[in-house]
């Protein structure tokens, strides 16, 4: 027997701890994964990925990735990749090679004929709203249907029929026979197997075979399992010990253990947690893949999607997402998480390990006119104060440098510290500066500023003691490089995106603002030093990475991961 481990405690473990002790599963411990490749996963997805995998790894067991590819009308090739690559990503390894519930289609046909045998299962004629209208409310009964007690020999020979193509999609169904009055509706005689197909061209008799492609078994099968039917018993042909699974699936589990029960198979122990919820987020599949279908945003990696390929893009880690997930934890009943929380994850992550770098979002120029014209100064600057391993660079001082149009104000108000006419400020790692002139075009907008330095003033070896109020960052005109940046902002205007007044939807809390590009910014040219993907916090503005698709060696894309400001840490200690 496994050696209870002193792991901090949440229900799941509690229960998984317990199971070790009593030896219920030989002392194993093995948990899956089970997607539907019918979409891009999101940071709910990544909750439960997290879950999974963490519980499996602290625990010594293993992990199953079984792509759950029952409707092979929505689901792609593109999305099992995606999905694989998400998992990895995120820093786990499933065990062995990878697995479908298409892998287990022959022995699952063979488990529901078994069950039709045992008059308990039968094909059923009745359309989809008649089977919604038999299964009655949750204060009445559901009817049964005409065909439930038909002979075992005929469900048998029309499921074989279904089976081979005879029958069109929707036409008939198999269903299990449990209990048409049962006070939960999903043992009301739920689908096991449905037809889904379209008819097959190759094919002479065109009322004879309907088939859709699957990207597994090809053309092989007209009938599908339904989830219900299939996820039980391929946790159980896989040995999952612990089946972990949202709150929504609280009320099939009863279903999972009829399955199992009826079949004598082996029987794991299904535990539902909640879900994630998501403030300004949707979480909703078919929502998002609606978003990328009709263009409202630039596909699944946009960085405004809560994919985790968007987040990806955006510049988020892989364990900044980890340690999300550890602070919002397990729980048995849903609430809607903090989107500031998210937020402040990466922040504090980054805030460790990505390295500064100065740059200038919105240029004008500045000359300082007490320095010769082909002067050039190296300037030492720290990478990252919060790692000293990461050492320093040398930026290049020279007479003509750019600043942020935000730092200088033509007529400050008084609680305004930064560059003025007549005030002073400190220039990052450098000089103290004094604003002298202004030089402004026809039409009143300011062209340049004009300043002098005192070089007794140079940050950490200067003679001075002067001191000045604020400290502003700046690029060199001659050295910065120019780039795009993208500047985001939440996906939707409201905290519940569904929270909209009659004959709206949830596209009416788009967010106009959700993405703001910026054209001729300017960037030290350390930036040439790092590849797509790499990350940064640009000093007083913001963490921001190297965009991993539209940025090349010609013309450099930095999306804005998130902001300085931390609105979480005030409140943060609460947790």
């Amino acid at each position: 027997m496994s050696e209870e481990r002193n792991i901090p405690s949440n229900f799941i473990k509690a229960i998984i701890n317990d199971d070790l002790k009593t030896n219920k599963y030989l002392g194993r411990i093995q948990t899956r994964f089970p997607p539907e490749p019918n979409g891009y996963l999101h940071i709910g997805h990544a909750k439960s990925i997290c879950l999974n995998f963490g519980i499996a790894k602290e625990f010594g067991g293993l992990t199953n990735l079984r792509f759950d590819d029952t409707n092979p009308v929505k689901e792609d090739t593109e999305y099992v990749d995606s999905i694989k690559e998400d998992v990895r990503w995120l820093g786990f390894q499933w065990n062995d090679k990878e697995k479908y519930a298409s892998d287990y289609f022959d022995i699952l046909y063979m488990l529901a004929e078994q069950l039709i045998y045992k008059g308990k299962a039968y094909v059923c004629e009745l359309n989809a709203d008649e089977i919604r209208q038999y299964r009655g409310t949750l204060t009445e009964p559901g009817k049964e249907s005409p065909y439930r007690n038909r002979p075992v020999a005929e469900s048998l020979d029309l499921f074989r029929r279904m089976k081979n193509g005879e029958f069109k999609d929707g036409s008939k169904v198999l269903r299990a026979k449990i209990d048409m009055a049962s006070p939960n509706i999903v043992m009301r005689d739920p689908i096991l197997y449905r037809i889904i197909g379209i008819e097959d061209p190759n094919e002479p008799d065109m009322n004879k075979r309907f088939t859709a492609f699957h990207h597994q078994t090809g053309n092989k099968w007209c009938i599908y399992p339904m989830y219900d039917f299939t996820h039980c018993i391929s946790d159980s042909i896989e040995g999952v010990t612990h089946s972990l699974c949202t709150l929504e699936f609280e009320n099939n589990r009863p279903l999972y253990d009829w399955v199992l029960i009826e079949l004598g198979l082996y029987r794991p122990q299904q535990t539902e947690f909640a879900r994630l919820n998501l403030n300004y987020t949707i979480l909703s599949k078919r929502k998002l893949l609606q978003l990328v279908k009709e263009g409202y945003v630039d596909g699944w990696d946009d960085p405004r999607m809560p994919t985790i390929s968007g987040f990806r893009r955006r510049g988020y880690t892989p364990e900044s997402i980890r340690n999300f997930a550890d602070l919002i934890g397990v729980a048995k009943a849903d609430s809607t998480v903090d989107y500031n929380l998210l937020e402040f994850s990466i922040r504090d992550h980054l805030n460790k390990t990505a390295q500064r770098l100065m740059a200038v979002i919105n240029p004008i120029k500045l000359v300082i006119t007490n320095m010769p014209d082909d002067y050039e100064e190296d300037i030492i600057a720290i990478n990252n104060p919060e790692n000293e391993l990461q050492g320093t660079r040398q930026i290049k001082f020279t007479k003509e440098i750019y600043i942020e149009q935000d730092d200088f104000m033509e007529n400050p108000s008084s609680k305004f510290y930064r560059l003025s006419p007549g005030n002073e400020v400190r220039l990052r790692y450098a000089y103290i500066i004094k604003c002298e002139k202004i030089i402004k075009d026809e039409n009143g907008n300011i062209q340049e500023i004009q300043c002098t330095y005192d070089p007794d003033t140079k940050s950490g070896a200067g003679t001075s003691n002067k001191k000045v109020k604020a400290t502003i960052h700046w690029v060199s005109v001659k050295y910065g490089l120019k780039a795009t940046i993208r500047m985001y902002e939440h996906l939707f205007t409201k905290a519940n995106p569904d929270d909209v007044e009659e004959g709206q939807t949830y596209l009416d809390n788009l967010n106009p603002n959700s993405m703001k590009i910026i054209e001729n910014s300017i960037i030290e040219p350390h930036i040439k030093n790092f590849k797509k993907g790499d990350k940064f916090q640009f000093e007083r503005i913001g963490y921001f990475c190297i965009d991993i698709k539209d940025s090349d060696d010609d013309n450099i894309v930095m999306n804005r991961t998130v902001t300085l400001k931390d609105t979480w840490a005030k409140v943060k200690d609460k947790l």
